[in-house]
Formats: structure tokens, sequence, C-alpha cells
């Protein structure tokens, strides 16, 4: 794996992660997508949208789970598609449930720990059609889901589960709403929390009576949201039992697959010290990289030949091609 070094005119941990969120970005290599509704629970519905191969059968998988209030459209959920199709993988991006024009097809919320979502993809995947190598890529919040993953799994992980790898994962919820909440974060708390406001209310709309909106004038933070909606909702006590109890740092030492954990030391909202948690650092099938500068999701290098500077999906592109033998 090659080491990160930070293009000149996206240095620094804000501008890093602004400077690749606001990137235009076209793949005309890619192939469209083809849309795939997944019954992952009894009331919720998931789409991804899928490029495979033309023998899909014979072919790694890539799975792949996007961020807080994102979508399979993006920019490094296309990004990595593009990578991983020209490695020779199919390519699933997935929608968390109500993400990506969703929220028809649920009846209730999602949040940072629903494994349970991927893992019905995963079993379909492979009882319809066939698939047999599948690596999981995971995106903050979706980084968070698929180290919690691999972790529920522990000892006995499915053979069909090759490796994970997450990128910038918000593995100690707690800790990284906290860094959320520092006054240089406003921009992106207040982000955050205007979208998640959004999707409350079109539920709300598809659902009347079903969720009470009182609460939400009141919103100004993530927390706020989640103490709440997302707590109550799922069953939580608070906040802050959803926050342990939805964190992949819990489970972490379980894993038994192997896993790539990528992050910078200039991440805004997820401190490089919770990947120095003893329950982490002696995994060894857990292998951190913490690299300097890249900032959130970011990690743009300069570009140079067919290499068009986002050095994160070339790592885990090329992580999970080792894994996967290809």
């Amino acid at each position: 794996m090659e080491d990160f070094v930070p293009a000149a005119r996206a240095a620094g941990g804000h501008r890093m992660t602004l400077f690749t969120w606001a990137s235009e970005r076209s793949f005309p290599s890619l192939p469209p997508p083809r849309p795939r509704y997944f019954d992952v629970a009894p009331d919720a519905r998931v789409l991804a949208h899928c490029h495979w191969q033309p023998d899909p059968p014979a072919c790694p998988t890539l799975l792949a789970l996007h961020g807080l209030e994102g979508s399979s459209q993006a920019h490094y959920m296309r990004g990595l598609a593009d990578k991983a199709f020209a490695r020779g993988f199919n390519v699933v991006l997935l929608n968390q449930r109500n993400c990506g024009g969703t929220e028809h097809l649920s009846a209730g919320l999602y949040h940072s720990g629903l494994t349970g979502d991927p893992q019905a993809v995963m079993n379909e995947l492979v009882a319809l059609d066939r698939l047999a190598s599948i690596a999981v890529v995971g995106y903050s919040l979706g980084g968070n889901v698929a180290l919690k993953l691999a972790g529920e799994y522990g000892a006995a992980p499915p053979a069909v589960l090759r490796c994970v790898c997450a990128v910038s994962p918000t593995m100690d919820l707690a800790r990284c709403v906290a860094a959320l909440e520092r006054r240089g974060n406003v921009l992106y708390e207040w982000n955050f929390v205007r979208n998640l406001k959004r999707r409350m209310r079109r539920k709300a709309q598809l659902a009347p009576g079903r969720f009470d909106l009182r609460p939400l004038r009141g919103v100004r933070t993530v927390r706020g949201f989640d103490e709440a909606f997302t707590a109550p909702h799922h069953g939580f006590r608070d906040a802050g039992d959803y926050y342990y109890r939805a964190s992949s740092l819990r489970v972490i030492e379980r894993v038994a697959v192997p896993t790539l954990i990528v992050s910078a030391d200039d991440d805004p909202f997820v401190p490089a010290d919770q990947f120095r948690d003893r329950a982490l650092t002696a995994n060894p099938r857990v292998r951190v990289v913490i690299t300097r500068g890249g900032g959130h999701c970011g990690f743009f290098a300069e570009p140079d030949g067919p290499f068009d500077g986002f050095w994160a999906e070339r790592t885990a592109v090329g992580f999970a091609a080792r894994q996967a033998g290809v």
C-alpha cells in the first residue's frame, strides 16, 4: 500500500474534507447501474445500485456502505464503484434505510449500528445470485456498520465474507459526536442536522400520525436528534445508550476476517485516539493506517496518469482485490 501524500491544494483537515465533498466527478467507463431492491425486514426494503460483471458468480463482489445522510450516489461511492468494477468486481452500492430517496420503502428509521440490513443483503446475494466472495467497504457511519458487522460475526464469519475495509469510521460514536460539537465543526453539524430534519419531515408526510415532530423544532445538534428520535425509535434508553451499543469499538476485538481501517490524523470529527484503544490494537486481524492529513473521507493526492487522486478508494479496492485473489 502506497503512503498517502495530500495534494497541496487540499491540505488541511477542513480543506481536504470540503474539497473532496464539493468535487464534481464523472465516471465514463462505469456502466449505468441496475437498481435492486432487498427486503431486509418485514417492514423495511432497501435499494442498491449494482454494477454486474458479465458472469457475476465468477467474480468477487464489493458491497459498499455510505456515511450519515449519504446515498449510493455519493461521489466516494461512485468512485469506489469505478475502481472496483475496473478490477473485475461486481459492485453493490447499498443505500441505508430511507437514504437515496427511499423513505417510502421502510416504516422506520436507520441508525449507525444497523448491521442486519447489510447482513440480509449478503445472505440474498449468496442464496439467489450464488456469489462466493464478498468484500465490505464502508465510509464514516458505513465504516462503523461494516466493522460492527464483522465483530458480531465473531469467530465464525460466513465463508463468503473475505474482508472488511473502513474509511474514516465512527467507531466510538460518543467520542465522534462530542468532536462534532466543537465550535470549529459547526458547518458539518449544521448540514447533518438540516438533512436529518428534512428526512423526518418527509417520513412524517408518508406516514401521518406515526412520528411526533414537535421535538424537531428544538433540535440543534446530532446528539439532540438522536435523543429525540433515533434512540427512542430503536428502543435505546437514550442517546448515550445508543452510542455505546451501536459502536463497533465495543465488538472490534472479536473481528476474525482480514480488516483494514484507514483514517486521518486531521479528521475534524473522527478523533484518531479512538484507534489506539487496546481492544483494537490487540486484534491481529485488523490493520489500522492513520495518515498524516486526509480530512474526513477525503484523502486526495495529486493525480498521476490514470490515478484520479482519490487515494482511499484505490487503497480499499486494492486491499479487497488482494483478499479476493484478483
